[in-house]
């Protein structure tokens, strides 16, 4: 992951604008809202997330996946992979990418099936997980095309980090602003803003969250970044959490599920 940012394939080509963005999700909003949209890709984040656990992996390997997948619905429609084969696709590409360690294609799948039937029962019954092997080795064809095979991914952790070094450690603040970046994953701003514009909003709404946002006040008048971006991040983040206290992903998903648009029939067995 050395290497600079500013020269990066994730600076050049990965920074979207907002505009363009609302344009290529057109096809998808015509049946959805924006708001339902929001809430299905966060849904499938959360699958990632929780995939990501059971097999063990690093959050960096889980936070790059959750890219992968933004990125690929950033430039397509739902209806042209289906999420739940695409998400276990983008954890397996970020595994070898993030130098993990490639999972074996028996263990994934067999994850899948598990974390499917115990954790996501909610949305998807006692439906079998319905891909096999094949398919997600297929389908990570079709996403490293999609990806145009820029596969380096900056993520707000290290500066992260970095910022918490620089206020003096404060590993209090750390761990809620390190909780913020991965819940920011559920968002676009992954898509949108810098890594180390994230991982200072994150800190922002950390030390609000906190009460040190007095203390701190001199630290981030001091920063030499753009702060109506910083802000754009904050209220996005913010957005999300006021999101969560309405919306009950386990009665409200199945529904949001039905509406989205479909890909071809699941492969038989």
């Amino acid at each position: 992951m050395a290497g600079n940012f500013w020269q990066s394939s994730h600076q050049q080509q990965w920074i979207l604008d907002k505009q363009d963005l609302i344009r290529d999700r057109q096809y998808d909003l015509t049946g959805l809202t924006e708001d339902e949209y929001q809430k299905i890709l966060s849904f499938f984040s959360g699958i990632i997330q929780v995939l990501g656990e059971q097999l063990k992996l690093r959050q960096q390997v889980i936070a790059t996946a959750t890219v992968y997948f933004k990125r690929f619905y950033a430039k397509n429609s739902l209806k042209c992979i289906d999420p739940l084969l695409l998400a276990p696709t983008c954890v397996f590409l970020a595994s070898k990418v993030e130098e993990f360690g490639v999972i074996s294609n028996s263990r994934l799948i067999t994850t899948c099936q598990n974390v499917i039937k115990s954790k996501f029962s909610y949305a998807y019954g006692q439906q079998e997980f319905p891909y096999r092997t094949n398919h997600i080795l297929e389908c990570e064809f079709y996403l490293l095309e999609n990806l145009d095979c820029c596969l380096i991914v900056y993520q707000p952790y290290r500066p992260l980090l970095v910022f918490i070094q620089d206020i003096g450690q404060d590993d209090q603040l750390l761990t809620y602003a390190w909780k913020i970046v991965n819940d920011s994953l559920r968002t676009d701003v992954s898509l949108l803003y810098a890594p180390f514009q994230i991982a200072i909003a994150c800190l922002n709404i950390a030390c609000v969250m906190l009460g040190k946002e007095n203390i701190l006040k001199s630290w981030f008048a001091e920063l030499n970044t753009d702060m109506d971006k910083i802000q754009e991040i904050v209220r996005t983040v913010i957005n999300l959490y006021e999101m969560w206290k309405s919306y009950d992903e386990k009665k409200e998903i199945q529904a949001l599920l039905m509406k989205m648009p479909k890909p071809k029939p699941a492969p038989q067995r």
